[in-house]
């Protein structure tokens, strides 16, 4: 077991006795310059609540996103603020959070908020309010507090390697089956490939025609790649729950394969989280730099499209609208590549409303979609998404996150809408030239 591991392990161990004075340890630990730069920084202008769904929805003044940060803020102004100890010695300082609080906060820093960095982008002092939500997180979930789905998920994929347990021999059988389909062979663990696809479980059960999609538009581009049959799982719960160390420890396993299978890159799939996870905080999660380049298969799409190694007949005649995932495009800076790769399928694309890195978030993401008991919430916010495609009078959705996908899918049947969503990469390979084989006689 790697250290990554045994930290990870103790995380989970956390949930069984809850522990306030743990929780604000670890959120004075997480205050170090560049978090106590930002609390300081806030001027209360209330702009983060009018860029975030959850507070448009409800009008709740506890779903401000600076206010979720109360507890984060009290510990820290408590143990290291400016003065903190002579307030502490006159009695003027915060008190520390305690237990009835933080489960109270819970659903905040939680329920209601995705991760999306909407309200990052408006505010004027340049706070990452999300960012600091991701601070607060981890105090929380190491200490207790963190939702118990979460919890169960991350278990979960410490022992199975995936957050709703699926192991190999579920992609196995997937793969089987879409070799059938597309008459193409997906090579499995090959050692020197230039890519190393990973999928997301929401992908390899709910959408596993990804898998045919790309072996058909790898074949024509004349692309090396392989699927590993350890480390595929491209979810990191630990991101989602607030956890460094689970983080971590299922981010290994990835690298792990990676470095085995001796990959020049890896392939982060339609999934924001895990995208966010491997490319930008994999190596400050390990410690060391990553010996492989990381692309989002949106970028490689894009890659291919341009320089010539796709080609492509007909287009989609349906006015088609992009939903742009949080963690792609607004945190992750995929924000003209999905364009121009829409451009390529679709024939009528529309924009919806605020489209781009200011589009709103599906609802489900920063592990929402895996919260019970934010369900109901999270079909409220859905309302800003529909009136975004009611506006563009879209005929059908398409996005390049699985897990946009499956929650988009979700809400839209809670409405008792009609509105198909699709995936970008099988948009794609829908409109590929047939190669000699595939031509009707």
């Amino acid at each position: 077991m790697s250290d990554f591991v045994a930290r990870a392990r103790d995380v989970l161990k956390a949930r069984a006795a809850p522990d306030a004075r743990k929780a604000a340890a670890e959120f004075v630990a997480q205050a170090q310059r560049d978090v106590a730069f930002q609390l300081e920084a806030c001027v209360h202008c209330g702009l983060c609540a009018e860029a975030c769904h959850f507070y448009l929805v409800t009008r709740d003044p506890r779903h401000t996103p600076v206010h979720k940060l109360r507890p984060l803020r009290k510990a820290y102004r408590r143990a290291r603020g400016p003065f903190a100890a002579l307030a502490r010695a006159l009695g003027l300082a915060p008190p520390a959070p305690d237990a009835a609080e933080l489960e109270q906060w819970s659903e905040l820093l939680y329920d209601s908020c995705n991760l999306c960095g909407r309200c990052t982008l408006v505010c004027p002092m340049g706070i990452d309010i999300a960012g600091l939500v991701r601070r607060a997180r981890e105090g929380m979930a190491a200490a207790g507090f963190a939702p118990a789905d979460l919890y169960k998920a991350s278990e979960r994929a410490l022992d199975t390697g995936s957050p709703i347990g699926v192991r190999w021999p579920a992609l196995r059988r997937q793969i089987e089956l879409q070799e059938q389909e597309t008459g193409l062979r997906i090579p499995v663990d090959v050692e020197g490939a230039d890519y190393m696809v990973i999928l997301s479980a929401i992908e390899v059960i709910g959408f596993p025609a990804v898998i045919g999609a790309l072996a058909r538009i790898f074949r024509q581009a004349v692309v090396s790649w392989t699927i590993p049959s350890a480390g595929f799982e491209a979810t990191n719960i630990g991101v989602q729950i607030g956890s460094r160390d689970i983080a971590a420890a299922l981010l290994e396993r990835v690298v792990d394969a990676a470095e085995r299978l001796k990959v020049k890159s890896v392939i982060s799939p339609e999934c924001g989280h895990a995208y966010t996870a491997l490319r930008w905080e994999g190596p400050n999660l390990l410690g060391r730099s990553l010996p492989f380049k990381v692309v989002q298969i949106t970028e490689l799409l894009d890659q291919l499209v341009r320089e010539g190694r796709l080609r492509l007949r007909g287009k989609d005649a349906r006015r088609l609208a992009f939903h742009d995932p949080c963690q792609l495009v607004r945190r992750g800076g995929l924000t003209e590549e999905p364009g121009r790769v829409m451009d390529t399928v679709s024939e009528n694309a529309v924009r919806m409303p605020a489209q781009g890195a200011a589009n709103f978030c599906c609802g489900g993401g920063g592990g929402v979609s895996a919260i019970h008991r934010a369900e109901k919430l999270r079909f409220a916010a859905f309302e800003l998404k529909k009136r975004q495609v009611e506006q563009a009078g879209a005929e059908a959705l398409v996005t390049a996150c699985a897990n946009c996908r499956n929650v988009l899918e979700e809400a839209i049947d809670e409405r008792g809408m009609t509105l198909p969503v699709l995936g970008l990469t099988e948009l794609v390979a829908q409109y590929l030239e047939p190669e000699p084989a595939e031509a009707k006689p």
